[in-house]
């Protein structure tokens, strides 16, 4: 087994948190896959897995190795495109990250035609209600909902969403609606983890007044929030995005819009900017049009 491959295998494991995973990702059995690990280990002289009975897990000097492997093999990869000629033709596996429900609404959708459109793409999506180091976690491209930290990343804006109070017709007819964030007080929460982390709630433009709701139930998924606020049982906090249909036919209806925040923006972020791979920037080009329109659609959702 030869370095590349063996950085390949080293990956592969790391990824899979296991021999028999990462040996089958590489089409290699498990023993070679545990070969070419520990020859690895002893060339460098250092443990990069501690092994357990059921889980395979990086050391620290591990996931700091996997970081410079997965970059060795990224060059590696960009020179080989180059040649084949994937720096002018989308060919290769595309990796996204985006959260669960803008992937499920939006991403999904629109991979499966880009697929279509460029049979020489693969793809492979992780929707995660984290933000994803997309270096790191050797990524193609991110879909960030929210203000950008400073960094090397490029970015392309896709438009922006608004943090709405809803609840059901139904729920507002036999308790009231909210006139101001206040009131929230009075009535029946709950909470989605992905868009309200914490029971402080801020409004206005400037996020310049905040309230500290009292949760009667928290759950981890937004989906599951919004199907317990549309069986008339409460209220939630959302994205516009996320609301938008329920809006459209008057399954729910949002509340205190003149209290609400400045919406947040979308952006596509990737790593290599002008010089990207050929499927990153068709995926941008493909997506961005069909992404503004939606998302402008969706903002425009109001009750």
């Amino acid at each position: 087994m030869d370095r590349l491959q063996t950085l390949e295998v080293f990956i592969a494991v790391a990824e899979a948190e296991s021999f028999v995973g990462g040996a089958l990702k590489c089409g290699l059995s498990s023993p070679s896959a545990t070969r070419g690990v520990n020859a690895l280990e002893a060339r460098l002289g250092v443990r990069l897995f501690t092994r357990t009975t059921r889980r395979v897990r990086l050391t620290d000097v591990g996931r700091s190795y996997l970081e410079d492997a997965r970059h060795v093999l990224g060059q590696m990869q960009a020179a080989d495109d180059a040649v084949k000629g994937a720096a002018t033709s989308p060919v290769g596996q595309l990796r996204i990250t985006c959260s669960n429900e803008f992937g499920r609404i939006y991403v999904a959708p629109l991979l499966t035609e880009f697929l279509d459109a460029f049979p020489s793409v693969s793809a492979d999506v992780l929707m995660v209600d984290r933000i994803v180091n997309i270096v790191e976690e050797g990524f193609d491209l991110a879909v960030r909902i929210g203000e950008l930290t400073s960094s090397n990343l490029a970015a392309v804006r896709v438009g922006q969403v608004r943090r709405v109070v809803c609840g059901s017709p139904e729920y507002f007819a036999n308790h009231g609606r909210p006139q101001i964030p206040a009131d929230l007080l009075k009535h029946r929460i709950v909470s989605a983890a992905p868009v309200s982390p914490t029971s402080e709630w801020r409004f206005g433009k400037h996020m310049q007044q905040s309230i500290r709701v009292v949760p009667r139930l928290r759950v981890s998924s937004v989906a599951t929030a919004m199907s317990i606020v549309k069986s008339d049982w409460g209220i939630c906090r959302a994205l516009s995005y996320q609301v938008g249909p329920d809006l459209k036919t008057g399954a729910l209806e949002t509340v205190l819009e003149d209290f609400e925040p400045a919406p947040l923006p979308i952006h596509l972020v990737h790593v290599e900017g002008r010089r990207a791979p050929a499927k990153v920037r068709a995926f941008i080009d493909f997506a961005k049009q069909s992404l503004i329109e939606r998302l402008r659609i969706a903002q425009e959702s109001r009750s």
